[in-house]
């Protein structure tokens, strides 16, 4: 399925000329004043989603609606754009609540096209990670994650009480699965694991 992008703002104007700057650019986008009205349109397949929202949205506000995305929609790259930036608003836009960019309106076309592009990217990677994890049993995904973040099989052994083979079984079934060989293979799987944005 092709990527798509929804635009999100309280300003239905401004969000359906950026779903048009999208189209220009080949681009499937679609235009919402309500993000009570993005889970009836969510989609299925391999194809990346990219959520543009801005901050302030009446009595809702971008960075819940970030929070509720990943309920429904847990690939989706989310950027965010106000016409009220705070410093602090950025980095907690970044790093607590999962988003790609922080654009300032009047927006930069040029770089939200180039963050809109790799938050497809990114999306359509975690995607097919996801994908690939369903694949695992409980037990695999908990050493799948620990293999991401660089521990040993030895190691692994240790924090989950089990034999060294037994770790070796898994990750030879983790292998199998997903074709993961190298470390950067397990690293990109393990950042479509399961995470609590809000303890990021």
């Amino acid at each position: 399925m092709a990527d798509a992008i929804y635009v999100i703002d309280d300003d239905l104007d401004l969000a359906q000329s950026l779903a048009r700057l999208f189209g220009r650019h080949g681009l499937e986008a679609h235009a919402f004043a309500d993000p009570a009205g993005l889970p009836s349109v969510q989609r299925g397949g391999e194809g990346g989603l990219c959520i543009v929202t801005d901050i302030m949205l009446g009595d809702d506000n971008g960075f819940d609606v970030a929070q509720s995305i990943r309920a429904w929609a847990p690939s989706a790259a989310v950027l965010f754009m106000t016409a009220w930036p705070h410093t602090a608003d950025a980095v907690d836009a970044i790093r607590r609540h999962g988003g790609i960019d922080y654009l300032e309106k009047p927006i930069d076309e040029e770089r939200l096209l180039r963050s809109v592009s790799e938050g497809l990217a990114w999306s359509r990677e975690r995607t097919l990670a996801a994908r690939a994890i369903e694949r695992l049993s409980a037990r695999e995904r908990e050493v799948l994650g620990l293999v991401a973040d660089g521990k040993s099989s030895k190691a692994i052994a240790n924090v989950l009480g089990l034999s060294l083979k037994t770790v070796e079984d898994h990750r030879a079934a983790i292998r199998a699965k997903t074709g993961a060989h190298l470390l950067e293979d397990y690293v990109r799987l393990g950042r479509a694991l399961p995470i609590n944005l809000g303890d990021k």
